[in-house]
């Protein structure tokens, strides 16, 4: 059970919320400060002019709205926003949307009543997840209309999807007893207006990021391993001389990963020989190719990037991100632009470009083993049957290859790319939303091309039959998956197995910290 209001939720809890769907209760003292909030603004907004609650919304606010009027405002709001298009979000997704929603409401500056967020609670804790698009905001009010398909499931209407299967929101409703949300004051804007969508989406990016870059970490040493690299390239005295925290957290990785292998080699026991300086022309390579000998200096930066993304995110996690905000400590209401996505935004697209990186040093590691002309070690294509007649592992790396070309097309950052709308008010805009939904098909589409690697490697060391010489880090990642995806001689469709493996990745810690 994890406790919302409580301290701050870290991306530890976010885990465990959203990707192991652990229950969610509520911290009765930040209910409390909930209640003095909206009380505050009941008594406060009598006689005055507040954006959101008497006045129209955006470039409407210079309407003032009657008072008998003002909750029909609120409905409204949901209803008119509610026009997003394209597919859907996840299940995983729109589960984080409404973790990362109800976090800032929590924080009790958003002049909202209680039933809002216990509302949510119900609907995290009962597996009914909103149908919400994955078109329409462009992060600046907030994720306007991914939020405001969230606040019509909450008021009763649109569509969820519950056991499997999109169904009326009335119909859940009516089967599980909940009672749809009644407005009180602002819950429509308080609702709608906020970084929840990109945030919620971005914390998902950001732990499989994390996923990636020890996976990738695991491939690196993999394939150092099976082409019998030397060792100096992710020693400690190599790489803290320079002084990148990431760069040297990446080498301790590849240190600990092969630990124990009887493959990588030693510098000094086999080039610094005496009868080597004798010789014209080496047989062996004095150094690696850069996708092999440059891992740490490659990494690291992604690492690093991946590290301040999750800080940055976990502020806006637990941050009050709506306008105006509420603040019965001051007794006053104030307006700005807190709901303006972008520092998410920004992180995104660090992001999606650091892991289009990995992607590009996945693909040419696994360029490197399949061409037999760069590793003199392996056939062609890692092609453990009759050269000519079958054809190992030539068909997926087409797939790696444009899958990769896909990940750098869709590195162009959504940060500069404002289009004013809103009849001009929102003048500047972050596109956040579409910024972490972009990252998130980038890291999708790494997975994929990580799996196509790992199968190759796995291919390469039957090749080799060197299993006893493995690492038992490396060996214990090549029996767990070995277990589903079997060695291949003949030919075979590989798509289904491609997926398994992308599935194992994804699903698995990499287990190397």
């Amino acid at each position: 059970m994890i406790t919302v209001g409580q301290h701050v939720l870290s991306l530890a809890d976010f885990n465990d919320i959203v990707f192991k769907q652990k229950p969610v209760t509520l911290s009765p003292s930040a209910l409390t400060k909930i209640e003095t909030n909206f009380k505050f603004l009941q008594s406060f907004s009598s006689n005055k002019l507040i954006y959101g609650i008497n006045t129209g919304f955006g470039p409407m606010a210079q309407y003032k709205v009657s008072e008998e009027n003002l909750l029909a405002l609120q409905y409204n709001l949901i209803r008119s926003h509610s026009s997003g298009s394209g597919n859907l979000l996840t299940v995983r997704q729109t589960r984080a949307v409404m973790v990362a929603r109800l976090n800032s409401l929590i924080q009790g500056f958003s002049g909202i009543h209680t039933d809002i967020v216990e509302l949510l609670v119900t609907l995290i804790n009962k597996d009914v997840t909103p149908c919400i698009f994955e078109h329409g905001g462009v992060g600046a009010s907030g994720d306007l209309v991914q939020l405001a398909h969230l606040g019509l499931v909450l008021i009763g209407e649109g569509e969820v999807i519950y056991k499997g299967s999109i169904q009326p929101t009335s119909e859940v409703y009516e089967s599980l007893g909940i009672k749809p949300l009644s407005i009180h004051v602002r819950e429509g804007l308080a609702t709608i207006n906020g970084t929840s969508a990109m945030t919620g989406i971005g914390m998902i990016n950001i732990v499989q990021g994390h996923k990636l870059l020890g996976w990738s970490a695991i491939l690196s040493a993999m394939t150092n391993e099976v082409v019998e690299a030397y060792d100096d390239h992710f020693s400690h005295e190599l790489n803290i001389v320079k002084h990148h925290k990431g760069q040297n957290r990446i080498a301790l990785m590849l240190r600990d990963i092969l630990k124990g292998s009887k493959m990588i080699r030693n510098r000094s026991e086999h080039l610094y020989r005496p009868d080597n300086i004798d010789q014209e022309i080496f047989e062996d390579k004095v150094q690696e190719y850069y996708s092999l000998r440059c891992v740490t200096q490659v990494l690291g930066p992604i690492h690093d990037t991946i590290v301040n993304a999750e800080e940055v995110l976990t502020n806006e996690l637990n941050s009050v991100n709506d306008n105006p905000v509420i603040d019965h400590v001051n007794q006053n209401v104030f307006h700005g632009g807190n709901f303006h996505g972008d520092y998410v935004s920004l992180e995104m697209d660090k992001l999606k470009i650091a892991i289009t990186k990995l992607s590009m040093l996945s693909e040419r590691q696994l360029n490197y083993l399949v061409n037999d002309k760069l590793n003199q070690k392996f056939p062609p294509f890692v092609n453990l049957g009759v050269l000519g007649f079958n054809f190992g592992m030539q068909g997926v790396q087409f797939t790696a290859t444009s899958t990769v070309a896909e990940n750098q097309t869709l590195s162009f950052p959504m940060y500069v790319h404002s289009i004013p709308n809103n009849n001009d008010n929102q003048d500047i805009v972050s596109m956040g939303c579409n910024a972490a939904i972009m990252t998130s098909k980038v890291i999708d589409n790494t997975f994929a091309v990580l799996a196509i690697q790992m199968m190759t490697v796995l291919q390469a060391i039957d090749y080799l039959k060197c299993q006893d010489r493995l690492a038992p880090h490396t060996l214990s990642v090549y029996n767990a998956i070995r277990a589903f995806f079997p060695v291949f001689v003949e030919d075979t469709p590989k798509y289904k197995d491609v997926e398994r493996v992308k599935q194992f990745l994804e699903t698995n810690d990499p287990n190397i910290d």
